[in-house]
């Protein structure tokens, strides 16, 4: 039997659970399908996690005014959806006269997209913000901030969910089919769905899906940007996130404090078109640490804790050119369904403003009737470690799992694991629990907690071993029993 909705959203990245929240703001059924165990599995989960402050891009395009307007609005989101947020502020450092010709282009440019607290610095002010940079002088963001990436997707996912929205995980679309009564039908690989309206939001795939509903056309490239983690300890040293002066396709190799205390060194920048390849080569770990260090030289292999990668769909025209966000209804060829291209960086920043233009277009062409019963707030886990000492003992009175420590580097509780767990997605994979708790991402990376963290995953929701997730459809990690 085919499952009927108002709205089928197609990915669960930051753009497609940003959308299924607004969506859920009227009185309609929608639908999310997601190919992945989970949501923000491929590029939403794969980067630097700036919010950026809008000045990068060029004036009157859709990624400068949508990116500005998340990110005067983030304080707001973020004490809504609950997620963590510093506006720590963004230098671009540069030390010759060619930097300093870029970094005042740059500056105009922000200025025109209404981008504020834009300021030139010399290099005293430089480097009472960041000692350890090295340069002559900076373009100062003070707008510019940082957010986790995993919590704020999961945040707009978990939102929306509480509002009504299904999520469909391990769908991956392989058909969609206009009717005669002007509705689709969209096959999976886990059922057939029926729907009046369809947004294509999948990201890497966004030019595969546009294909399948018949607006051809589109080139999209990947972008591969490798990254190092380093240790909490070095996380002191940079209060903010540190960039080259950028060309003009590419921000350059830079520096970036998480809201959690580590260091991400990164990325470079390669075209690949083989989109699920994430492995990180030696060569490209002492390329981003050669070239960072030259910035921000506090950069030491005993500080590597981890490595990742991420892959950026970019639309380009037939020069290679990269283009603009296309967030389209073609009327013409695919009524009633919503197109979105190239959405890569800022689309972090810009994910609710770039919801609420397609929510906006398709107010254009049907009636949407608001949902009284809306909420937009969301709280997310109450995370033992960020407690105070009395918060501590008061929790741990009331649920002796809160003094069952299972991950020591990040001071991870049983109570903490339990209640991702029990996550309002239903979300079981071990990445789920790691992205919402920050178990397995200390300095051992796991290699304390995450047998624990398995081993209670197959306890609650009675998982077998051999079925059990780490983050894709293909990444079991057991072949049966393995404890005695």
């Amino acid at each position: 039997m085919q499952q009927q909705f108002d709205v089928l959203i197609v990915g669960g990245g930051v753009v497609g659970s940003a959308v299924a929240r607004e969506l859920t703001r009227y009185k309609l059924q929608i639908g999310v399908l997601e190919k992945n165990p989970d949501v923000c599995n491929e590029t939403s989960g794969r980067n630097s996690g700036v919010v950026h402050g809008g000045f990068a891009y060029d004036t009157g395009s859709l990624k400068a005014r949508l990116c500005v307007e998340g990110n005067q609005e983030f304080d707001h989101v973020a004490e809504e959806l609950d997620v963590p947020f510093r506006r720590t502020g963004k230098l671009l450092v540069g030390s010759t006269d060619e930097d300093m010709k870029n970094l005042e282009k740059t500056m105009l440019q922000g200025k025109r997209n209404g981008v504020r607290g834009l300021s030139l610095i010399d290099r005293k002010r430089l480097h009472e913000l960041v000692p350890a940079v090295q340069g002559e002088f900076a373009l100062f963001s003070s707008n510019s901030g940082i957010v986790d990436p995993f919590r704020y997707t999961i945040a707009l996912a978990e939102n929306a969910a509480l509002n009504g929205a299904s999520f469909f995980f391990g769908h991956e679309v392989t058909a969609i089919r206009r009717n005669t009564d002007q509705t689709y039908t969209v096959t999976t690989t886990e059922g057939i769905f029926r729907t009046r309206w369809i947004v294509n939001c999948a990201g890497l795939g966004c030019g595969s899906i546009s294909n399948m509903l018949g607006i051809t056309g589109y080139r999209i490239v990947g972008s591969k940007g490798d990254y190092i983690i380093l240790d909490k300890k070095t996380g002191s040293l940079l209060p903010m996130p540190v960039y080259p002066v950028p060309s003009n396709t590419y921000m350059g190799v830079h520096v970036t404090p998480t809201v959690d205390g580590n260091v991400i060194v990164g990325p470079n920048a390669e075209n690949v078109t083989n989109f699920t390849y994430y492995g990180v080569p030696q060569k490209s770990i002492d390329f981003l640490a050669q070239s960072a260090s030259e910035l921000w030289p506090c950069i030491h292999r005993a500080d590597y804790i981890r490595n990742y990668s991420g892959i950026l769909p970019k639309w380009v025209d037939k020069n290679g050119v990269i283009q603009d966000f296309k967030i389209e209804v073609r009327d013409d060829v695919a009524p009633q369904a919503m197109n979105l291209i190239g959405i890569e960086s800022p689309g972090l920043t810009a994910a609710l403003p770039i919801a609420r233009t397609v929510v906006s277009l398709m107010a254009e062409r049907t009636d949407l009737k608001p949902n009284s019963k809306f909420q937009p707030r969301r709280k997310g886990l109450e995370r033992f470690a960020l407690q105070s000492e009395k918060r501590k003992q008061d929790l741990v009175a009331l649920d002796p799992d809160y003094g069952d420590v299972i991950c020591r580097c990040e001071e991870v509780t049983k109570a903490d694991i339990l209640q991702a767990i029990h996550n309002p997605l239903g979300v079981h994979t071990l990445t789920g629990i790691k992205y919402r708790t920050r178990s397995m991402m200390g300095r051992c990376q796991g290699g304390y907690c995450q047998m624990r963290v398995a081993e209670l995953i197959e306890q609650e929701l009675g998982i077998p071993p051999e079925e059990l997730l780490y983050e894709r459809k293909s990444s079991r990690i057991f072949t049966g029993k393995v404890r005695g």
